[in-house]
């Protein structure tokens, strides 16, 4: 079967989970960047990295790469790609976003422009054709410049793999759900330990989690812009992993998994979510202040992502909020907390610093991700033979 390079992009500062999950699926990774992972793989791999990666945004089928430093340069290397060899005679393309860094091309729609130029007249070419109907599936391209060396790719999954199809309203600043995964793990939590998000909005963490726990893979529930690229990838591909994705759930799992918010609408919000997850049964959602959060379990992980005051007039409120979530952390000696947050000063209210701290990019804004790291629970004993 012909052997693609494939591009995923992360959250920047989230590489090197993205990175273990690749390699965890079998693939051979070829380069890492900042906000990227390539790897190796055949059409099989597109189908596997859309179904079962939770922390990139997309994946991209590399078409080629290049340096160019001219918009004519732009042109004839992208006229070099062998497009006839990923696009079918009516299929549906266009240049759907050009970003650019420090490269001396910089216009994102004369970008644009030139390289569906230079894709048409490379297909007029090898073709002979004279008009493309463009009536067939949709082939998105994604163009990247970084200090003038340009990189195609070709996109595969259509809506981020973020939409897992489960979440169809949000709270006000909700994290993504590739964010949250790569958050978790980041952690050292596991299905059977608890986990509590004191400020769970509209459920992601807690939702993530419990899909983790019963290892229901983030994109079997959705669709693929290339599951119509049947030319390059074979619909038994597409069944063949969907297939191996329900072999292996297992709701039947015990979780002790719970979210609170102080806001009734975040709670039903966040049930009505975790239903359509498919794991309403292994969470518990409850309408509860932050200064109420306690639990008699023990080894128990906080992962959350409280409120940090994006307007002017809300920073105010956010001292007594972090202290009290400092104050209950630490009546739970035992526990581990992770939260992400722009409040820069989180760790004075806490009262408490931080054993790790990992700058993370949420979009564009530059979060902080606290890690109070608890002790490990004991060892079983051994049962003696």
């Amino acid at each position: 079967m012909k052997r693609f390079e494939l591009i995923a992009p992360c959250h920047f500062g989230l590489e090197a989970v993205l990175k273990r999950e690749i390699g965890d699926l079998g693939y051979e990774i070829s380069r890492v960047e900042d906000g990227r992972v390539t790897f190796q793989g055949d059409a099989d791999a597109v189908c596997r990295a859309n179904v079962f990666l939770r922390t990139a945004e997309r994946i991209l089928l590399k078409a080629g790469s290049f340096r160019a430093e001219s918009f004519d340069e732009l042109y004839e290397n992208t006229k070099s790609i062998p497009w006839e060899e990923f696009l079918p005679a009516d299929a549906r393309f266009w240049v759907t976003k050009a970003s650019s860094v420090k490269s001396r091309l910089f216009s994102p729609s004369d970008i644009q422009s030139v390289m569906k130029k230079a894709i048409v007249d490379r297909l007029r070419q090898a073709t002979g054709a004279g008009v493309f109907p463009e009536t067939g599936a949709a082939f998105p391209i994604r163009v990247f410049l970084m200090k003038d060396e340009v990189t195609v790719g070709i996109d595969t999954t259509g809506d981020s793999l973020h939409k897992r199809g489960y979440r169809t309203q949000a709270t006000k600043a909700p994290i993504s759900e590739t964010l949250a995964s790569a958050l978790l793990m980041l952690t050292p939590w596991k299905g059977d330990r608890i986990l509590v998000d004191p400020f769970c909005g509209s459920g992601t963490f807690a939702i993530e989690a419990a899909m983790m726990a019963a290892n229901i893979a983030p994109g079997m529930n959705r669709e693929f812009i290339s599951e119509e690229w049947t030319d390059l990838i074979p619909k038994k591909n597409w069944y063949d992993v969907l297939d191996e994705a329900n072999d292996l759930v297992s709701k039947d799992v015990d979780t002790d998994i719970q979210g609170y918010d102080i806001d009734p609408l975040a709670v039903k919000l966040a049930r009505e979510n975790a239903v359509r997850a498919g794991v309403d049964h292994l969470i518990h959602f409850q309408r509860r202040p932050v200064s109420s959060l306690s639990h008699s379990g023990k080894y128990g992980f906080i992962v959350t992502n409280p409120p940090y005051g994006e307007r002017l007039e809300e920073k105010k409120d956010l001292p007594p909020i972090y202290a009290a979530l400092g104050e209950r952390f630490a009546a739970l000696p035992t526990w581990s907390m992770y939260l992400i947050t722009a409040y820069e000063q989180a760790e004075r209210d806490i009262g408490k610093k931080a054993d790790r701290n990992r700058k993370i990019y949420n979009g564009m804004i530059k979060t902080y991700y606290y890690q109070y790291i608890g002790p490990k629970p004991p060892r079983p004993a051994r049962t003696p033979e």
